[in-house]
């Protein structure tokens, strides 16, 4: 309860200064059967409250996102939940060319991605731009409180870029997140072979890269894409990624995508002595445009572990109605076939929009192993009665040998707003 008001309280103090409000609420409720046995089974109905409320004062915002849910039907443990995914205040334009987040914020980077608490800034001149990051890892579901032991559970990081080349951004990035296990207690074997419980305690575990980038691009010709990772912990190649696309030919575009990667595993992990093989993977694509309401859509990959090899095909159609795949794997990672289509269309101007979705796939693990299929079909409505409110309703069906008929409703409001004051 003293955090909820904490909240409301920096919520009170900024609605008190800010010149706009705006941001968007939704409340959805979703219901569905959970069998713990043959002979017994519970109805659930799960509510979500999300809001995303920003306060704005000229170059100067407080930047919230918050998810309240609780189950209307069963007691569940830790319910209800209160979830803060964001809570910062930014700061844009300092001096002209900086910008300081404080709070809990998000990161996007394919190494430390997710939530942190702590400060992140920006420097931006010329063709030049600096950022970094500190914080500390956000507790479990996301409660609205500092993690322990912030020496232990920390997260740092920068990085540089430049677009003094034109159509060309180059990057240079270092990358330290550190994470410390939950002590627990074990039964162990003493010097006599008596049993005895002792508490394990591991040290902080962390990922420590330097990261690298590359990007070129051409408008309307092609575009490559290069990234690369270094692990400076285990002292190897942690990831390269090759992304290609070519847009000379009219109507027609040719991708290709290419992947080295190693085992991501935290140092002083357990895991870390295991000897793993790494992967590498090839994928070219194209999509060919018959007309403005057909699109041919078509890859191949491949995907090479360290003894053996699978493949995967892809045919699509996307139209003006809706977009229709077809999916095929073979070789290590399994046998898979799969189709799949969903179609949405608007009408009265926006008023309805009735949507409708279905797959239907089997796949086997061993070309000996028996084959299963799973069914899902998807039907629902979107009623849109003004341009900042709507309401979403939709069935969910799914068939396997797991959940049979297993049947699903789902139902959300929407509503958008803006306000200055």
């Amino acid at each position: 309860m003293k955090k909820i008001l904490t909240f409301f309280l920096i919520l009170l103090s900024g609605i008190a200064f800010a010149q706009n409000i705006n941001g968007r609420f939704s409340s959805s409720l979703y219901s569905f059967e959970r069998v713990d046995s043959a002979d017994v089974s519970k109805n659930h109905l799960r509510s979500y409250q999300m809001l995303n409320l920003n306060l704005n004062y000229g170059d100067v915002s407080i930047r919230s996102y918050l998810n309240f849910e609780n189950d209307f039907a069963q007691d569940i443990k830790d319910d209800p939940r209160l979830r803060f995914y964001n809570l910062y205040l930014e700061a844009r334009n300092i001096l002209d060319f900086a910008t300081l987040k404080l709070g809990r914020q998000p990161i996007i980077n394919s190494v430390v991605g997710g939530l942190m608490d702590g400060v992140s800034i920006s420097l931006r001149k010329f063709d030049f731009q600096l950022s970094g990051f500190y914080g500390g890892n956000v507790p479990a579901y996301q409660k609205l409180e500092l993690i322990e032991n912030f020496s232990d559970n920390y997260i740092a990081g920068g990085k540089l870029t430049t677009t003094l080349i034109k159509n060309l951004r180059l990057g240079v990035g270092y990358l330290n997140k550190n994470f410390k296990p939950i002590e627990y207690k074990a039964l162990r074997l003493d010097p006599d072979l008596n049993p005895i419980e002792v508490l394990i305690q591991n040290k902080s575990n962390q990922f420590q890269f330097i990261t690298g980038e590359a990007a070129y691009y051409l408008p309307s010709e092609f575009s490559v894409d290069v990234r690369y990772d270094y692990d400076l912990n285990f002292k190897q190649t942690s990831k390269i990624e090759f992304d290609a696309r070519v847009e000379h030919i009219k109507d027609a575009g040719i991708n290709f995508y290419y992947s080295y990667r190693e085992p991501k595993i935290r140092y002083n992990s357990i895991f870390s002595v295991f000897d793993y093989g790494n992967t590498e993977e090839i994928e070219v694509g194209t999509d060919v445009k018959i007309n403005e309401n057909f699109t041919v859509i078509g890859n191949l990959g491949i995907v090479n572990y360290r003894d053996d090899n699978s493949s995967r095909i892809g045919l699509g159609l996307a139209t003006s109605v809706g977009t229709f795949n077809y999916r095929k794997t073979f070789g290590y990672a399994g046998e898979l076939d799969a189709i799949s289509g969903y179609s949405a269309y608007t009408l009265a101007d926006g008023l309805i929009t009735p949507s409708a979705g279905f797959s239907y796939t089997t796949y086997k693990l061993t070309p000996d192993a028996e084959k299963n299929s799973l069914t899902t079909i998807l039907v629902g409505m979107n009623f849109r009665p003004f341009r900042k409110l709507s309401f979403d309703i939709q069935g969910q069906y799914m068939d396997n040998k797991i959940y049979k008929d297993d049947f699903r409703l789902l139902f959300k409001l929407n509503h958008w707003f803006n306000l200055n004051l």
